[in-house]
């Protein structure tokens, strides 16, 4: 990956790079499981940065893929913290795309990735509260405590039919 940027105070990570041939799929576009590496990319960069800690991916939600990725267009994904519970931290993730020879981009895939913080044992740590400043960031906040009520609903409907 070319870059990345980073501010803790900013709570945002952004990663550009140009798509690869070698990230092809059969239909001659990026391969959605290479689209889904950047994300956790973007999104592990931002969990760690804001909690100073190793984080695990817990969940992914909401995976929505609008648009192909073609190969040469100028990547950019973009994560950003949401909410922070004790151990737990939600980040948004957005990826735009598009030619370089222009600055056109279109949003291509967004989702919502929750992280943990641990420890070398894989024991959760507590990790620094975020609350937000903004409108748009109090927006998101809301955002990401609606779908943990809908998790819980889903979990419950579904617990008859998973082990775990």
């Amino acid at each position: 990956m070319a870059s990345a940027s980073s501010d803790k105070s900013s709570r945002e990570v952004t990663l550009r790079f140009l798509a690869e041939p070698s990230e092809m799929n059969f239909g001659g576009k990026v391969h959605g499981g290479t689209v889904m590496k950047w994300i956790d990319q973007a999104g592990y960069a931002c969990a760690v940065s804001w909690s100073g800690q190793y984080c695990v991916t817990v969940y992914v939600g909401g995976i929505r893929f609008y648009h192909p990725i073609h190969i040469g267009d100028l990547v950019e994904v973009k994560a950003r913290l949401i909410y922070t519970g004790n151990t737990s931290l939600h980040v948004a993730v957005d990826v735009y795309a598009g030619d370089p020879k222009n600055s056109r981009q279109r949003k291509t895939t967004n989702c919502v990735i929750i992280f943990v913080a641990v420890d070398r044992d894989g024991h959760p740590l507590v990790v620094p509260s975020w609350q937000p400043q903004t409108e748009e960031d109090r927006m998101l906040h809301a955002y990401a405590q609606k779908l943990m009520a809908m998790r819980k609903d889903i979990d419950a409907e579904m617990k008859p039919y998973l082990e775990v």
